[in-house]
């Protein structure tokens, strides 16, 4: 089966809405880090906000990373658009939980799940998140999207922890479901 793989930039202070803060923060170092995601993961799951920002940006951009970006396969999850149009791309619209579960029993790498707020609080609350991949980025901003919103309760255990020289910190966990 298949893995949820949740990868998100978190401010001290738990917020993930528009990480721009992380930018000064970025070294080669995390570029691997993001980079090791990509190599075990062939499909993207997207909410509608993080994949009209990617959809924008990606196609035409050459970056490292743009090649993976426009080429796998794309899952967007929205109740509010009619169709997508990038490469690659399959629109979700109804029966979200049971499309998912279905994604995930199917064979194939890692679904890395960028960005996308509203889509993760879905996940969490349907236990569909396997893995998360944080980097914790020494900044408060505090007001914004929270990965973890008020009312939700989880363990985690630890997998994986890193430092990296900028003061960012990459922690893995996996849900405990003992």
């Amino acid at each position: 089966m298949r893995q949820v793989v949740v990868t998100e930039f978190l401010s001290l202070d738990g917020v993930i809405e528009e990480p721009a803060w992380s930018a000064p923060y970025w070294n080669d170092d995390i570029a691997k880090f993001k980079g090791l995601e990509q190599d075990t993961s062939d499909t993207l799951l997207l909410g509608r906000v993080t994949y009209q920002g990617f959809a924008a940006a990606w196609p035409q951009n050459t970056d490292e990373g743009a090649d993976y970006m426009n080429n796998v396969g794309k899952y967007v999850v929205s109740t509010t658009l009619d169709k997508v149009e990038w490469n690659n791309s399959t629109l979700i619209k109804d029966n979200i939980v049971e499309e998912l579960t279905k994604l995930k029993q199917q064979d194939g790498q890692d679904i890395l799940v960028y960005g996308s707020a509203t889509l993760v609080q879905t996940l969490i609350g349907h236990d569909l998140v396997d893995r998360y991949r944080l980097l914790v980025y020494p900044v408060v901003v505090g007001k914004g999207k929270r990965l973890f919103k008020e009312g939700i309760t989880a363990t985690l255990k630890l997998l994986e922890s890193q430092s990296f020289s900028s003061g960012v910190v990459a922690l893995v966990y996996e849900p405990d479901r003992k």
